[in-house]
């Protein structure tokens, strides 16, 4: 049996930090009202020259190098991302050309803060298909560029940066033993499109709009949601929440991420959390947390390891990884 097993990991953020304290100046907030309700005490700020290619192209090259490959050694790219640098062409065929790479295949994908978890589903289909032998999956954002800053309820929340893993194709005994990945879990429900939201576009407004969220809602949906697609992998591997070494969601609210994994009955030192340095990156928060918890040791080869996202949309879903 195919597996997408994880062959390097790497990350890059905007060189400019923007904490609680300078957002008390911007808008009426305070550090404590936001560590409180959300558990983010700062955020990245793309500057200029920083974009969601020139990020993900830094997290592209610092996975490669741990990797010990080239660009010569992919055959596919996906990016996921909401903040592409252009309409068309995708972000990831910009990238591609940075890393200077002349062959293989390149596309964005958009399910929001979904994103990254439906790249590496995506990716994995390609793997286990046969279509692809190396894959390259980011996640990069630069959600900065389309905050209303007078917007006390959004801007506090976001920030921008970049992750990516690279995924190759290897044999497996197809038993939850293999390394790589073991499942992936998808959802989406149209319905709730209203309760997070851009107000922008090029087919509808001719531009490129403002972050909208009705906060109460999305946390209303958010537990049930995540927990209902993690149970899902449980029931696809015969799993249960005492195998999992590492949870690593979503960095969108501490509160969130700790009402998830109490209800699953994760330990919260099982649980990886950066939401507090990152704030909320959309599609490039697991990479980025995934990065970090993997670049520190807590994740070390073997540790089953559950992604888990839920997004604008609303689409949410789960891949289950044995590191």
């Amino acid at each position: 049996m195919i597996r997408s097993v994880v062959r390097g990991f790497g990350a890059a953020l905007p060189k400019r930090v923007m904490t609680n304290k300078e957002m008390e100046s911007k808008v009426d907030t305070s550090d404590e009202w936001i560590v409180q309700r959300t558990g983010i005490r700062q955020r990245y700020i793309a500057g200029e020259g920083e974009t969601t290619a020139t990020l993900g192209e830094g997290a592209a090259r610092a996975a490669l190098e741990r990797a010990g490959l080239t660009a010569d050694d992919l055959d596919l790219i996906i990016v996921a991302t909401s903040t592409p640098d252009n309409t068309f062409p995708a972000t990831a065929v910009n990238i591609q050309n940075r890393l200077g790479m002349r062959h293989g295949a390149a596309f964005d994908l958009q399910a929001v803060c979904s994103g990254f978890v439906y790249a590496v589903a995506t990716a994995d289909a390609y793997i286990r298909g046969g279509l692809a032998k190396r894959a390259l999956v980011i996640g990069s954002e630069t959600f900065s560029r389309i905050l209303d800053w007078s917007d006390r309820t959004t801007c506090v929340l976001f920030g921008d940066g970049a992750g990516a893993l690279i995924l190759e194709a290897r044999e497996g005994e197809g038993t939850n033993s293999d390394r790589g990945v073991l499942t992936a879990q998808l959802r989406s429900d149209g319905i709730h499109g209203d309760k997070l939201y851009v107000d922008g576009g090029p087919s509808t407004t001719g531009t490129v709009g403002h972050l909208r969220m009705e906060g109460r809602e999305v946390f209303k949906h958010a537990v049930g949601m995540i927990t209902d697609v993690i149970e899902a992998a449980f029931d696809a591997t015969g799993t249960r929440a005492d195998d999992v070494d590492w949870l690593v969601p979503h960095q969108a609210n501490r509160r969130i991420i700790d009402g998830s994994a109490k209800k699953l009955g994760i330990p919260l030192e099982k649980v990886v959390v950066t939401v507090d340095i990152h704030g909320n990156t959309s599609a490039a928060s697991i990479p980025l947390a995934l990065n970090t918890a993997a670049g520190d040791g807590r994740i070390k080869k073997g540790d089953l390891v559950m992604l888990e996202a839920m997004g604008g949309g609303f689409t949410w879903g789960s891949v289950l990884i044995r590191w």
